[in-house]
């Protein structure tokens, strides 16, 4: 690729950091590792109203978890700074000035009530679009229909005004946009869309042009919401002679039914989060979890959202965050919206999970079990993990799955007993105590070898002593294998949970 690839994150401030903007995070990064190009994290601050204090740091926390590491950011400065609109805040100014005297854009003093009156009298006379634009600039308070002098005098006033851009009318604009091709629109169907607000600061729409330009961005990758915002942009780049970065619009993330965007109502209402990290309900006043909060790891997290609107193109649906990097293309990614699927994504976190290797597994269960390992002996615990890896879906599963082996069953599954276990059998139970514990050699196809064998001996099925077997080592139906779980908690322990479930089994078959 001979452009030098310079790519931004420029997300605002005004809340938590959701999925789908880590996404365009995600894709911005990819797309400049492979290109060997530069990730700029930049903080649009500019809607001062809106803006909350805690949301950067919830969006570098959210990226430094993901592993996606800017190469410029406010805590990274490079050439191109500051990386925080409201620091560049004097910039701007030189720029919509530009603009003004080059007749570009123009003051506009309209108070609400006039802007409100101006629409209501649009759509009384059945017009489609009731706003600012060219077809209504006439109309209103502006420097285009205030003398000079009128104008200059509102001014020095100190009285609110703003900056619009002045819309060409009747322009065809074309831009090239690599996910969906050639897009075009009509400059009539635009309005004349602010630049510079009363407050001093400039809109999202001028400062993100200036930045991208002076920043030398040459590739906007963003969600399709910004789609219908990009004909302003190519007008503005226009207007200055600069030129325009090469645009790529990403799908959404839709909800699981698959119709409309992915909120955090879809997650509180299907039980999944939304958010990377653990963030405040304020509408329930209470702390929710986030992705990380509910056990995934990074690089599962990274590879379940870069499959929500793109793929590789080949069967391979497992990638670290380089495998990522090394297969991803713009081109790749689709038009159409992304459906957010709940059990795939938890799927993902289960095979990256499993394919940890034992150290990295092993040290990263102990953070999460630490009350459960403490004191543990090594090799009882890779045995452990060894024996539940493939049914844990998150770290903290593992207790869940396996915390039989750490201590003897305080409850039993008592429809189980009562169903699976039969007073005829103890003497078989008694019998098979003493077998194994004549054993030499405690190990899992011995034990095994050695139960089968008295089945066969005494003409037993499988029914008759496994349920009960099971329920007296794990208290519950289902698991691991029995004989495997038995290996690791060891011969005294197995007899003794064998001796006090056969206590315990009767109490519950005489209770019911």
């Amino acid at each position: 690729m001979n452009q030098t690839v310079r790519v931004r994150f420029a997300p605002s401030p005004t809340g938590y950091l959701h999925i789908g903007g880590l996404r365009t995070a995600l894709y911005n990064y990819l797309f400049a590792k492979k290109s060997g190009g530069t990730f700029i994290l930049r903080i649009e601050d500019t809607d001062q109203k809106r803006y909350v204090a805690a949301a950067e740091d919830y969006i570098i926390n959210s990226l430094k978890w993901a592993g996606i590491e800017a190469d410029e950011s406010p805590q990274k400065p490079g050439n191109h700074g500051p990386y925080r609109q409201s620091e560049r805040k004097e910039l701007y100014k030189k720029y919509v000035q530009q603009l003004l005297d080059e007749d570009k854009a123009y003051y506009a003093f309209d108070s609400t009530e006039e802007l409100d009156a101006m629409r209501e009298r649009l759509k009384e006379a059945g017009s489609s679009h009731q706003q600012y634009d060219a077809h209504t600039r006439g109309d209103m308070k502006n420097s285009l229909t205030l003398s000079s002098e009128e104008t200059k005098a509102w001014l020095e006033s100190g009285k609110p005004y703003v900056v619009r851009f002045k819309m060409p009318k009747g322009e065809s604009i074309q831009f090239q946009d690599i996910v969906r091709g050639e897009v075009t629109f009509s400059s009539d169907q635009l309005d004349d869309k602010i630049l510079f607000k009363a407050d001093g600061m400039p809109t999202y729409h001028m400062a993100n042009i200036v930045d991208d330009h002076l920043m030398e961005i040459s590739h906007v990758i963003r969600g399709e919401e910004w789609l219908s915002s990009t004909p302003l942009h190519v007008m503005l780049y226009k207007a200055f002679n600069w030129q325009a970065p090469t645009f790529a619009h990403l799908p959404l993330i839709l909800k699981p039914e698959g119709k409309g965007k992915l909120s955090k109502r879809d997650g509180e209402k299907h039980g999944f989060p939304v958010f990377p990290l653990k963030w405040f309900n304020e509408e329930k006043d209470v702390e929710q979890p986030g992705f990380k909060e509910i056990g995934f790891l990074p690089e599962a997290f990274c590879n379940m959202i870069a499959f929500f609107g793109w793929n590789p193109g080949t069967e391979q649906e497992l990638f670290s965050l380089t495998e990522l990097t090394d297969a991803f293309s713009l081109e790749r990614i689709q038009k159409g919206g992304a459906r957010f699927d709940w059990d795939k994504a938890k799927w993902y976190n289960q095979q990256h999970l499993q394919n940890l290797d034992n150290e990295a597994l092993e040290s990263l269960l102990k953070e999460s079990n630490s009350d459960l390992l403490e004191g543990k002996e090594n090799d009882f615990v890779s045995k452990a993990i060894a024996l539940v890896k493939e049914r844990m879906v998150f770290p903290g599963d593992f207790k869940k799955e396996a915390g039989f082996l750490f201590e003897a069953p305080s409850s039993y599954d008592e429809k189980n007993v009562r169903k699976r276990y039969k007073e005829q059998n103890i003497p078989h139970f008694e019998a098979l105590i003493e077998a194994f514990n004549g054993l030499q050699n405690w190990e899992s196809a011995e034990i095994e070898t050695t139960l089968k064998s008295y089945l066969e001996q005494n003409e037993l099925g499988f029914g008759a002593i496994l349920p009960g077997f099971r329920l007296m080592l794990t208290g519950l139906m289902g698991g691991p294998s029995v004989f495997d779980i038995a290996a690791i908690i060891g011969k005294e322990e197995t007899l003794h949970r064998m001796k006090t479930g056969m206590t315990r089994f009767l109490e519950i078959k005489a209770a019911s």
